[in-house]
This record gives structure tokens, C-alpha cells and sequence, in this order.
């Protein structure tokens, strides 16, 4: 068995994720021999087959393998369950964050509005005994920001820094896996260093909110609802773990089909369901639903776009025009000025794309000032834990409805959000302060060198 993305003879995965899945059966195990039998029993381990994980050659390690296994709804209940127990000592405020390209799955599903979908999803999540729940769109917030300022100072710098350009987009793990354990040395120093929005929304969490609830940072178990696999690879990653408070940004992701199929096992479908606020870190009724300027993503490509010729060129951009190239999952955007193109950037999503982009670049052939890249074709909305049949095929009549709910739902610029520009001056001290860099940037780099990998063809 080999992954899809994959044309080698033999694939190193297999014998990895066999282990891995032993490892974590082994340990699940355990722990049942430890825990009451209680209503959740019934729920599946997790399971991440080679055609789900878009991080492709080598990409799990046996100790990642075993910990990936653990984020499933098991272990959520696990959580749940310990709150009802008597020892007050090992309860745990649980907090779950909602990624925006999955309440449009919600919505479609059940045939409701964004918003009703937003409330009745934290009404459910609220009934299993869930504390808080919010929506990541101010932690995209903070990573746009962010990217924006990185994008302007790399271009300044172009002329003195080798690796200043390109800029890759960061928000993406798969695309990260990829680069870091194939691609190395050849992409790592061009990946923007602000971390996912998945991961400031753990900064947030366990740092922010837990400040202003007087909690500590392991008090905290974090769950995202994200589109794909690869974000519990992502919250696995080493720098994205306090030591001090043994804790993970994010302890637990859960794709929004586990969600539904938490609903299915307790015969519960979001149309019954009392809706219920979603809540604020600043302990406010929070808005509706709000989105970036992207039309399948956070908007990364926008938004630096936009920033850049205004920063750099005095050019207010109010509308972008896409060229499309080889296929509509790679296309261009281009700024002119007095007749020359002064910036230059693309969206490149799905592996093909990926694998076309990386050997121009290899080549010396690299255009480009800034790529979106993102691992899923189609973009963030097409993330496998969210449009697949259950014979593993995309249900494109589904993924149809979520493009035209997502496109629905009004935006708001990163810029234009009061309550950052607060928590800049308030929690971060100041734009340029060290705790920025702390909190909200990363570094990506190689992890193994293979090399020969480039020459793969997808």
C-alpha cells in the first residue's frame, strides 16, 4: 500500500504507519485496562491512512505515530470524563477552537445558515460538556498581520539576503511536512516564520485567556475542529510545546467529520440542536462569522498582496484578477507599475502544482515574489477530513455548497479587528517586541536530507 502522492516502487511509510498503529493500539489499550467503561466506548480509534495524510515520504516517526492515534475522539471524551470524576485536582477547563473553513462543512451538511451552523455546533459541543468555544478567525488575524510585515521587510532585503525570496505561505502543514522532511534545504529558508493559525490559537489560548481566567497553561485541554489530517501532525510539533507547563498549544484536533460522527454515534443531528453563542476570549457576546479576502482559504495571497503594493508602491489594490496557468489550482496574480511588473505572485495548491512550483525553483527559473501553497487542491475547504464519501472519494456536490456558503460569509479585514490591535499594545507589548516573535513566529528547517526525493514525479 503506498500513499496517493506517492510513485515510488516501494513505499516507506507503510512498515512506519504499521508500527505506529500497533504502538498507539498498544497504548490505547493500557489505557482502557484503566478507565470505567462509560457511554463513549463505542468511538473508533483514530485512524490516519496513508490516502488521508498529505505529508508524504517518511513523514512519521513511531513515537508521532502513536501520538497521532491518541488525537481522537477517544481521548476528548477521556477529558470529559475525567471532569466528572471527584477529584477536582485533575479536571480540566476544555476549550474547543473552530476552524472557518469547517463551519461551512457544518452548514452545508445540515442545510443551515453559517451562522446557525457556528451556534448550533457550540450548542452541541457545550451538551458533552465542553466550557468554551470559539472560532480561530482572530488568530488568522494575528498570522496575516504578521505575514504581511514579513513579506514587506524580505523584499527590502532582497537584494542583501540569498533566501529573502521567495516568500512561501506557512499556514498549511502538509505543505510544511513536506518541505521540511523532502524539499529541506532547498525551501526551508524561503517558508514565512509566523506560525498557522491553529497554532496562535493556541498561543492564545494557553497563554491570553488563560492569563485573564487566572489559569495555568496545563489547566487548558485545547481542541481544534480543522478541515484535514495533517493539523494533528501539526500539533505534535516539538516548538509548538511549553515545557515548563508540560503542555501543547493544542492537545487534541478533531476533523469535522469526527465531530459528525460524534453526533452519529449519540443519534444527534445540528438540526435538533439549542443553539448557543459562540464565545469570545474577551468575554464578550461575540459577532457573526466573519472570513478573509480567500475564496477557498485564509486569504494569504490577498491580503500580503494588497499590503505590499501599498507599503512598497503607494498602489491602493481594491480588486485582484487570478490568471489561471496549467489548471485552476495554480494560478497568478501580477502588479504593474509604469509598465513593469513589480510583484509577482502565485497560488499553487494540491501536490502537482507543489512538485511543478519546487522544480522551477531548483531549475533558477522561479518567478515569483510570494506563493500561496496550500496541500489540498481547491484549498483549505477541500481538507480531507471534511469531503470525503465514505468509499474515500470527494463529494464534489458537498464541497459545491461549501465554496458558495464560504463565499457568502462577509469579510473583514485582519487590519480592521480592535480587538488585535489591543492585544498587540496589551499582551504582546508592542508590534516589534520579543514576545511577537515568541508567540507568534516559529523556524522551519530540514529534518532529513533527500535530496533525490525532488526528482519524484506526481
Amino acid at each position: 500500500m503506498k500513499c496517493e502522492n506517492c510513485t515510488k516502487k516501494e513505499c516507506s511509510k507503510k512498515q512506519k504507519n504499521d508500527d505506529a498503529q500497533s504502538a498507539s493500539v498498544d497504548v490505547l489499550s493500557a489505557n482502557d485496562d484503566y478507565e470505567e467503561k462509560n457511554e463513549f466506548f463505542t468511538l473508533a480509534n483514530a485512524k490516519i491512512l496513508l490516502s488521508d495524510c498529505l505529508a508524504c515520504d517518511n513523514c512519521m516517526t513511531l513515537e508521532e505515530g502513536a501520538r497521532v492515534f491518541q488525537q481522537n475522539q477517544k481521548e476528548f471524551f477521556r477529558i470529559l470524563n475525567l471532569n466528572k470524576k471527584c477529584d477536582t485536582s485533575k479536571h480540566k477547563v476544555l476549550a474547543v477552537s473552530i476552524c472557518p473553513q469547517s463551519l461551512p462543512y457544518f452548514a452545508a451538511k445540515f442545510s443551515l445558515s453559517v451562522n446557525d451552523a457556528a451556534k448550533r455546533l457550540c450548542g452541541f459541543l457545550k451538551s458533552l460538556g465542553v466550557h468554551y468555544v470559539f472560532d480561530t478567525t482572530i488568530a488568522a488575524d494575528f498570522s496575516i498581520l504578521e505575514s504581511q510585515r514579513e513579506f514587506v521587510q524580505r523584499y527590502q532585503r532582497r537584494s542583501q539576503e540569498e533566501h529573502a525570496l521567495p516568500m512561501f505561505a506557512s499556514a498549511c502543514p502538509g505543505w510544511i511536512r513536506y518541505a521540511e522532511r523532502v524539499l529541506t534545504n532547498l525551501v526551508t529558508p524561503h517558508i514565512c516564520t509566523a506560525k498557522s493559525p491553529q497554532q496562535i490559537m493556541g498561543s492564545l489560548v494557553k497563554g491570553y485567556f488563560a492569563r485573564q481566567q487566572n489559569l495555568s497553561p496545563e489547566q487548558i485541554f485545547h481542541v481544534v475542529v480543522a478541515p484535514c489530517y495533517d493539523k494533528k501532525l501539526e500539533a505534535l510539533r516539538e516548538d509548538f510545546y511549553t515545557a515548563l507547563y508540560n503542555s501543547q498549544e493544542v492537545d487534541c484536533v478533531l476533523t469535522s467529520g469526527e465531530v459528525v460522527q460524534i453526533m452519529e454515534q449519540r443519534n444527534v443531528s445540528m438540526r435538533d440542536v439549542t443553539e448557543v453563542a459562540v464565545d469570545s476570549l474577551f468575554g464578550e457576546i461575540k459577532e457573526g462569522v466573519v472570513r478573509h479576502d480567500g475564496k477557498r482559504s485564509d486569504g494569504y495571497l490577498e491580503h500580503i498582496f494588497k499590503h505590499a503594493a501599498k507599503e512598497l508602491f503607494g498602489m491602493d489594490v481594491k480588486e485582484i484578477t487570478y490568471k489561471a496557468l496549467k489548471n485552476k489550482d495554480f494560478q497568478e496574480v501580477t502588479l504593474e507599475k509604469d509598465g513593469e511588473t513589480v510583484l509577482r505572485f502565485a497560488a499553487a495548491y494540491g501536490f502537482r502544482n507543489i512538485q511543478n512550483m519546487v522544480l522551477k525553483l531548483k531549475k533558477g527559473k522561479f518567478l515569483y515574489h510570494f506563493v500561496e501553497v496550500l496541500a489540498c487542491p481547491g484549498g483549505c475547504l477541500n481538507g480531507k477530513g471534511q469531503t470525503q464519501t465514505e468509499d474515500g472519494k470527494p463529494d464534489k456536490a458537498l464541497l459545491s455548497q461549501m465554496e458558495d456558503v464560504y463565499a457568502a460569509i462577509p469579510v473583514r479585514l485582519p487590519e480592521a479587528n480592535v480587538y488585535v490591535q489591543k492585544m498587540y499594545q496589551d499582551w504582546l507589548e508592542g508590534m516589534d517586541s520579543r514576545k511577537v516573535q515568541e508567540t507568534l513566529h516559529t523556524k522551519y528547517s530540514a529534518v532529513n536530507q533527500t535530496a533525490s526525493n525532488l526528482d519524484i514525479k506526481w
